[in-house]
C-alpha cells in the first residue's frame, strides 16, 4: 500500500510553522516568531532533555554490567566511548545548528544521503523509540511494585503511560518542565553520589577508605585483557543511546541556532564528568570483582561508605531515571513522525499540530505501542519486549554512522556554498573520519562477540526491510515537503 503523500502545492499543514535555513524551510512543530510562555522548549529544558535520555538505567545499572566485563580498566572503554559520543554529537550539532529539523539526523540524512535513506532512518529510529518507550514502562512498574506491592505491575504500566502521554498532549513547554525536573533530580542523585564516593575516598566518613589499592589489585588494572576492555566497550556505546534527542529537542525552542550549539557544549562535559567520574569512583572504592557493583553498583558504593536505606535510594533514583527517559522518548518519537508526516513519509495526518504546537497524532501513534505493553506486561511480563530490545538494540550505531557521513556530505557542501555554521566540528574532516574508523572497530568487535552478534545481524535486517519498504511503498521525493511554504500561509497558522 502506498502511503498518503504530500500534494505539490504543500503548503503547511494546520497549526505548523518552519525555520528557514539556506533558501529551504523544514517544517517543525508551531513555534511562533514571539511564541507564548509555554510554547517552546527554553535552553534549560534542551540541556536537561538530552541528560535525561543520556543518564539513565545505562549509568545506574548498566555499568556493573561494564566493571564486571573489564574491571578497573573499563576507564579505557569508558574515555573511549566517551570520545566517539564527543565527536558524533558535534557532528549532530553542527548540521542541528545549520538546518534545526524535527526530523533532525533523518532529514539530514535525507538531504545527504537521498530521501530513501532519510526515511529509513526516520523510521528505524521511530520503531527503536517506541520500544523503548514501552520497556522504560515496564521496567518502572517492576520496580514500583517490588516498593509498594499494593497494585499490580500492569497497573502502574498503565498509570505511566496514561500520564506521560498527557503530558506530551498539553504543550511543548510543560513537556520540557516536567523533563527538566525529572533530570535534575537524576543529576543531583549523580552529583550526590561523586560527593560521597569522593569523601568516602578521602578517608573523611567513619568507614575505612580502602584508597587506590582496588585498582591494581585482583587481578590487576586489566584483569580480562585487551578483550574484556573491547566487550565493555560494547556496553558503553549503547548507554549512550539516545543522546541525539536534543538535536530532534533544538527545532522547538526560542532561537535554535544559539541555543543547540550551546546545549551540544554543556551535554558533553556533563556527560563525561558524570559517566567517567562515577566510574572511577565505582571501581576505587570496591574491587571490580564485588558482586554487590556487579548487580547494583551505586548501592554498592554507597551502602560501603555506611549510607542508610541506599538501596530504597537508588531504586526510587533508577524508578525516576526511567520516568524521564520515558517522557523524553515519546516527545523524540512523536517529533520524528510528525517529522517524516510533513516530508510525504507517512500518513499526512500524523503532520497536523494542534493550536499550541502539539502534534497530537503522532504523539498517539508514538505511545500505542506501549499501551498495547501494558497488555502484554499482564500476560507475558518482559518475554516481548525483550525480544524485540534485541532486533533494535544496536539501532544507535546505525544512527550515528549514518549522521557522521551526512555530516561529511553536507559539511563540504556549505564549504563550498560559503554558508557559515554557528557550531563547526573540529579539524574537520579529519575528526569526523576518526569516529568514523572508531564506530567501525566497535561494529568489528561486536561481529566477534557471538550474543552481539545476533543483535548486529536483526538489526542489519530490520533496516534492510525498513529501506526496503520505503522504496517500494513511499513516492516521490522529498523536494515537496522542503519547499517553502508562503507568508500568507504562516500567518494563517493558529496562535495562542
Amino acid at each position: 500500500m502506498t502511503l498518503p503523500q504530500t500534494p505539490r502545492d504543500d503548503s503547511p499543514a494546520r497549526g505548523s510553522s518552519s525555520v528557514t535555513q539556506g533558501g529551504n524551510r523544514e517544517h517543525t512543530p508551531h513555534v511562533p516568531p514571539e511564541p507564548a510562555q509555554g510554547n517552546y522548549l527554553k535552553p534549560r529544558h534542551l540541556v536537561m532533555m538530552a541528560l535525561g535520555s543520556a543518564i539513565g538505567t545505562g549509568l545506574f545499572v548498566g555499568t556493573g554490567a561494564a566493571i564486571k566485563t573489564a574491571g578497573p580498566a573499563v576507564l579505557i572503554s569508558y574515555l573511549v566511548a566517551c570520545t566517539l559520543l564527543v565527536l558524533v554529537m558535534r557532528a549532530l550539532g553542527e548540521m542541528a545548528a545549520a538546518d534545526p529539523s524535527s526530523g533532525a539526523f533523518s532529514t539530514y540524512a535525507g538531504k545527504a544521503l537521498g530521501p530513501t535513506v532519510g526515511r529509513a532512518l526516520g523510521w528505524l529510529w521511530w520503531a527503536q523509540i517506541v520500544v523503548v518507550v514501552a520497556a522504560e514502562a515496564t521496567a518502572a512498574a517492576q520496580l514500583v511494585t517490588e516498593l509498594w506491592p499494593g497494585l499490580p505491575q500492569w497497573a502502574w504500566a498503565l498509570i505511566f503511560m496514561v500520564g506521560f502521554t498527557v503530558v506530551n498532549l498539553v504543550r511543548v513547554g510543560a513537556l520540557g518542565e516536567a523533563e527538566f525536573w525529572f533530570a535534575l533530580l537524576k543529576v543531583a542523585a549523580v552529583v550526590a553520589f561523586l560527593v560521597v564516593g569522593i569523601l568516602f575516598l578521602l578517608d573523611v566518613l567513619p568507614s575505612p577508605t580502602p584508597g587506590l589499592s582496588n585498582l591494581t589489585e585482583h587481578g590487576g588494572f586489566m584483569p580480562n585483557g585487551l578483550t574484556g576492555v573491547a566487550s565493555a566497550l560494547l556496553v558503553v556505546v549503547f548507554a549512550f543511546g539516545g543522546t541525539e534527542l536534543v538535536t530532534i529537542a533544538a527545532a522547538e525552542t526560542e532561537d535554535p541556532q544559539t541555543n543547540v550549539a550551546r546545549a551540544i557544549r554543556t551535554i558533553l562535559i556533563r556527560i563525561l564528568v558524570f559517566y567517567v567520574g562515577s566510574v572511577t569512583v565505582m571501581v576505587m572504592v570496591l574491587p571490580w570483582n564485588n558482586e554487590g557493583l556487579s548487580a547494583s553498583p551505586f548501592v554498592a558504593v554507597l551502602t560501603e561508605a555506611g549510607i542508610p536505606g541506599a538501596d530504597v535510594l537508588m531504586t526510587v533514583v533508577i524508578i525516576l531515571a526511567l520516568l524521564s527517559a520515558l517522557n523524553a522518548n515519546i516527545y523524540g518519537s512523536s517529533r520524528m513522525l510528525f517529522s517524516l508526516a510533513r516530508r510525504g513519509s507517512a500518513p499526512r495526518f500524523l503532520g497536523d499540530t494542534t493550536g499550541r504546537g502539539v502534534p497530537r497524532a503522532a504523539v498517539v501513534a508514538s505511545v500505542a505501542f506501549g499501551f498495547v505493553a501494558v497488555v502484554l506486561n499482564y500476560l507475558w511480563p518482559e518475554t516481548v519486549l525483550n525480544v524485540m530490545l534485541n532486533v533494535v538494540g544496536s539501532t544507535c550505531l546505525v544512527v550515528w554512522g549514518v549522521a557522521l557521513v551526512s555530516q561529511i556530505i553536507l559539511r563540504r557542501r556549505a564549504d563550498r556554498a560559503g554558508e557559515p555554521s554557528p557550531l563547526k566540528m573540529w579539524a574537520f574532516p579529519w575528526l569526523s573520519y576518526f569516529a568514523l574508523a572508531l564506530l567501525a572497530a566497535i561494529v568489528v568487535l561486536g561481529l566477534l562477540d557471538p550474543s552481539v552478534r545476533i543483535q548486529f545481524i536483526a538489526t542489519f535486517g530490520l533496516v534492510c526491510l525498513i529501506a526496503l519498504a520505503c522504496k517500494l511503498l513511499i513516492r516521490g521525493d522529498d523536494a515537496a515537503a522542503t519547499r517553502s511554504a508562503t507568508p500568507a500561509e504562516d500567518d494563517a497558522a493558529p496562535r495562542l
